[in-house]
């Protein structure tokens, strides 16, 4: 049978020029990061209900949904979220619930006792249920409520700093994990690579403004371990290469680290794209947030493994220390070709 894996495609010896273009990718970096930031400081993110607070409530209409209840309910509760969720695999009946969720900012008087503030919340979510249950009736009759939740504005707002605490801390446990696995610069480097990531991701979330929800948090974190893997196998090749190869420049044993794991980079990020494309075109409104926040995810952080991880190395300037040189191995520069 005839080999046709994708292994084939690829090179056996890569020798593309990463570094030559490194300038222009830290360029490219540095306006992606800016522009980043101008967007969440003038857009925002267009945060969800675990982080602003609101109704949630899956209701039955004793058949599937009908087609029109989305609209109907979006036209009368603006940025509101309708999804058709299943009812399990030990449910009687075959058709889907529905879950809506109502945003509910409610901005109280600063004058307010914190008890009369979290009444004047309450009032507001309690009225926004009314009103949506009395849409419900007015167009479909009688639904049943399946489930009906309020979200606080403490809840959110301690959901929105857990969420934030959870990113940072990450960053700092990947610092010391590859500082004690390398040493500084490549700790360093590995660290800004990861903030670079970070950064556009919460970018593209508010350029597009899909919902930034607690399973957005989780992609984020999950990414911070995707790009530092990517990152981590990289580094190991150069520390490997600068044991073997201790007369050539650095630029030159970075590009060649970099050249050695290309393949295994494009395979993985390929499968995991492949995966992902999937989930997001089938998974649903409940998966659409999630899988592109790893379709991005997965974009930006090989390319910052190979962009901006690696040739910050130069920049941090790297040298052969004693940790890099504490295993030696025998040098065989002249056995390869510059």
């Amino acid at each position: 049978m005839r080999d046709i894996s994708m292994v084939k495609l690829l090179p056996v010896e890569p020798k593309i020029p990463f570094l030559s273009g490194r300038k222009i990718a830290a360029v490219l970096s540095v306006l992606a990061v800016i522009a980043s930031v101008f967007l969440f400081t003038t857009r925002g993110l267009n945060y969800g209900i675990d982080f602003t607070g609101g109704v949630v409530a899956v209701v039955d209409f004793g058949e599937e949904p009908p087609a029109d209840a989305q609209d109907k309910i979006q036209t009368a509760f603006p940025g509101s979220i309708v999804q058709n969720i299943s009812q399990g695999a030990t449910a009687d009946a075959d058709y889907d619930f529905l879950r809506i969720g109502l945003p509910l900012s409610v901005e109280t008087d600063s004058e307010l006792s914190e008890e009369d503030a979290d009444a004047a919340v309450k009032d507001a979510q309690q009225k926004a249920q009314d009103e949506l249950y009395a849409l419900l009736r007015a167009e479909y009759g009688d639904v049943t409520t399946v489930s009906n939740n309020t979200i606080s504005g403490k809840v959110s707002g301690e959901l929105r700093r857990k969420g934030t605490i959870a990113v940072l801390l990450a960053l700092g446990l990947v610092l010391a994990y590859i500082w004690f696995r390398f040493e500084g610069q490549f700790g360093a480097g590995a660290v800004v690579a990861l903030l670079h990531d970070v950064i556009l991701t919460i970018g593209v979330f508010s350029l597009v403004q899909i919902e930034f929800n607690l399973a957005i948090i989780a992609a984020i974190l999950t990414i911070v371990g995707y790009s530092l893997n990517d990152t981590v196998i990289v580094y190991d090749r150069i520390r490997e290469n600068l044991r073997k190869y201790k007369k050539r420049p650095l630029p030159e044993v970075i590009n060649m680290s970099i050249n050695d794991t290309l393949s295994r980079t494009i395979l993985t990020s390929v499968t995991t794209l492949l995966a992902l494309i999937a989930l997001y075109v089938l998974g649903g409104p409940g998966l659409e947030g999630f899988s592109f926040a790893m379709i991005w995810g997965v974009i930006v952080g090989t390319y910052s493994s190979i962009f901006v991880a690696s040739p910050l190395l130069m920049l941090l300037g790297l040298k052969r220390g004693s940790r890099i040189d504490a295993t030696p191995t025998p040098s065989d520069d002249a056995a390869q070709p510059a």
